[in-house]
């Protein structure tokens, strides 16, 4: 197994953060993530909340999300598993996650 390679938090602006979080489907994403609590499916993390996108539109929002530092990506065989960066985003931005809810 391997990891897509995300930015260092300490690199990551709220700026950048607020961006990826204005869109309707990312904000869905991560609450999501943030209900799941562990690695899994991006594509059934947004079926699962009754969005309906194609798999280059997920992959779009999914690197909009990672390249703001919001997620963690793991490869495991064809598939790509996501984990929200919930305990470093907490040291970085103290309280945003929890604004989310």
């Amino acid at each position: 197994m391997s990891e897509v390679m995300e930015p260092a938090l300490e690199s990551v602006t709220i700026d950048s953060v607020l961006s990826a979080l204005a869109d309707p489907i990312r904000l869905t994403f991560v609450r999501a993530l943030d209900a799941s609590g562990d690695w899994t499916c991006g594509s059934d993390v947004l079926r699962d909340s009754g969005f309906t996108i194609g798999k280059s539109t997920l992959s779009h929002h999914v690197k909009v999300l990672r390249d703001a530092g919001l997620i963690r990506t793991r490869v495991q065989g064809t598939r790509r598993l996501m984990m929200l960066r919930y305990e470093e985003l907490e040291r970085r931005f103290p309280g945003l996650l929890d604004l989310l809810r």
